[in-house]
């Protein structure tokens, strides 16, 4: 919020430091009169310096001193200059309002605000004054006595533009939009060219997150000054607001532009470029927030996010490791992290920090998952279906999750429950060859061959033709005594696969049921051949 003081006044005049009548008038001072007219101000100076350094301490010289001194940016020279003025002169008439004035310029608004006080007490008309204590509130966070002295100085001077942006500022403070609001447009009918105003409204549309309302002083704003912060904060807020992340990256890419050691800038700049798919800028974006803020953790994971989607993992790894630093218990960051040791192959320390993020977050379903396939993966068959039955609680339907439920329950033996749960994936897809492919295992292990076999058919038609599924099924039905048949499918394994020693064996055998004796037997030699241990129990045969 803009609470600029607009139009300060110089203290003093060339009428004020005059000799009060009766009074000679020192050579110095009047010296002094003529170079600062001659706009010498630093040899005016001297002079009112020489002259007090020859015992001429007056107030007009001190007054005189005190306002070139304003002049030259000398606040607290001047200050000391008043403070003396007002030892000589207690009741002067300027003094407290000038001396007021330098302490603003310091920015120590209660020593401001108690000279201004001061100079109301000797002049309670002066409206400069009561002006200077309300602006001297406002900064000290006290909007509502502030308000007070800018209505006292509007009741003499309604149109007074300095105290209508002063109680504007002060109605922002209380929230008060709407009054404010109110009081920015009239001064702005009268002053289209107010940036402050324009300012303060970006900033109450901000608060009351109105894009239309922001967009539209900040458009204006912009035309003023085409490099308003707060014009392109604006629009920048806008531009997340709907999702427009092309504009977002402009206004951002503008803004730490001028703040390159500015945080947020850097870390929403990320954020849209992120979001139109610019990784390595968004990389670059994020570093930046990291540098100016190392222990901003959001940063630091979003960060990891892209490095990750890069595909550089060893830096990805470091950026989420950073953020368990900051904040050990990120289960975001845990996940991720677990995620990208998978990648790396290190899956005993991934399936580690599952367990740790489950531990604290028992209902992440993804983390129950993951860890369900590490676990069958590695062969712990019995904590991979209790994983997966956890997925199926929270979730539902879940194919996947029901699928690997199904193999983990069918390798500890549960055939029933493993036969469910492929029923259920068939359910949702009644085309998904691998819970048809488990659910033929299931009847050939029971010796269901007609229900193996019906199996074995949709398999086929679903378009699976893999070698094992051909030999699998030339067995069945071998065993069911269907020897042309399983010879034809026997063929269509080695088809897909011609060294595949195990068909070629049934095969013979096939061949030998059907009479065909020298096929057969050039069938179990080729097997052999392949692979000799085959070799083995063939006189027992």
């Amino acid at each position: 919020m803009n609470s600029r003081k607009k139009g300060s006044e110089a203290p003093g005049t060339a009428t004020e430091i005059r000799a009060k009548a009766g009074r000679a008038v020192p050579p110095s001072l009047a010296k002094a009169v003529s170079l600062h007219l001659e706009g010498k101000r630093e040899e005016a100076l001297k002079e009112l310096n020489a002259s007090l350094e020859a015992g001429e301490e007056t107030p007009e010289v001190y007054s005189a001193k005190g306002h070139i001194q304003f002049e030259l940016e000398q606040y607290e020279d001047a200050i000391r200059s008043y403070a003396k003025l007002l030892t000589l002169q207690p009741g002067h008439p300027t003094a407290n309002f000038n001396l007021g004035i330098c302490y603003e310029k310091l920015a120590r608004w209660q020593d401001a605000a108690d000279a201004f006080q001061s100079s109301l007490k000797a002049d309670p008309s002066r409206l400069e004054a009561q002006l200077g204590l309300g602006i001297c509130l406002l900064h000290q966070e006290k909007p509502e006595p502030a308000i007070e002295h800018f209505d006292r100085v509007l009741a003499k001077q309604s149109e007074h533009e300095t105290a209508q942006f002063g109680k504007a500022v002060a109605l922002q403070l209380l929230w008060k939009f709407d009054e404010a609001t109110s009081i920015y447009s009239r001064i702005l009918e009268q002053n289209p060219e107010s940036e402050e105003c324009l300012v303060n409204l970006v900033t109450i549309g901000m608060a009351r997150k109105e894009p239309d309302v922001i967009r539209q002083y900040a458009e204006r704003l912009l035309q003023l000054r085409p490099f308003s912060q707060t014009a392109l904060e604006g629009l920048a807020t806008c531009a997340f607001g709907s999702q427009d992340w092309e504009a977002a990256s402009r206004f951002c890419a503008k803004l730490v532009e001028f703040t390159p050691d500015h945080f947020e800038r850097w870390f929403n700049l990320g954020v849209a470029h992120q979001k139109c798919g610019r990784l390595d800028q968004a990389q670059h974006a994020y570093q930046e927030a990291v540098r100016i803020r190392p222990d901003a953790k959001q940063a630091h994971v979003n960060l990891g996010i892209v490095e990750q989607e890069m595909g550089n993992l060893k830096a990805a790894r470091e950026s989420y490791e950073r953020a368990l630093k900051i904040a050990p218990d990120l289960a975001d960051v845990l996940y991720n992290l677990a995620s990208v040791l998978e990648q790396q192959g290190e899956k005993e320390e991934a399936e580690r920090l599952y367990v740790k993020l489950l531990t604290r977050t028992p209902d992440w379903e993804d983390a129950w998952f993951r860890l369900g396939y590490l676990r069958l993966q590695r062969g712990e068959y019995r904590g991979a279906a209790e994983s997966f039955q956890h997925c199926v609680r929270k979730r539902s339907p879940w194919p996947e999750a029901q699928l690997n439920l199904g193999l983990a329950l069918w390798h500890i033996g549960d055939q029933e429950n493993a036969a469910k749960s492929f029923e259920a994936v068939l359910e949702q897809d009644s085309h998904s060859i691998d819970a048809l492919r488990g659910l033929a295992a299931l009847a050939v292990e029971k010796e269901d061959l007609e229900k193996a076999l019906d199996l074995q058919a949709r398999l086929i038609e679903a378009g699976e033709r893999t070698p094992e599924l051909f030999y699998n099924t030339g067995l069945l039905l071998q065993k069911s005594g269907q020897h042309q048949d399983a010879i034809r499918l026997y063929q269509e394994a080695l088809a897909e696969r011609p060294n595949f020693a195990e068909a070629l064996l049934n095969l013979g055998h096939a061949l030998k049921a059907a009479g065909q004796i020298e096929e057969a037997r050039t069938c179990w030699k080729k097997a052999i051949e392949q692979k000799p241990e085959l070799a083995q129990g063939y006189f027992e045969r």
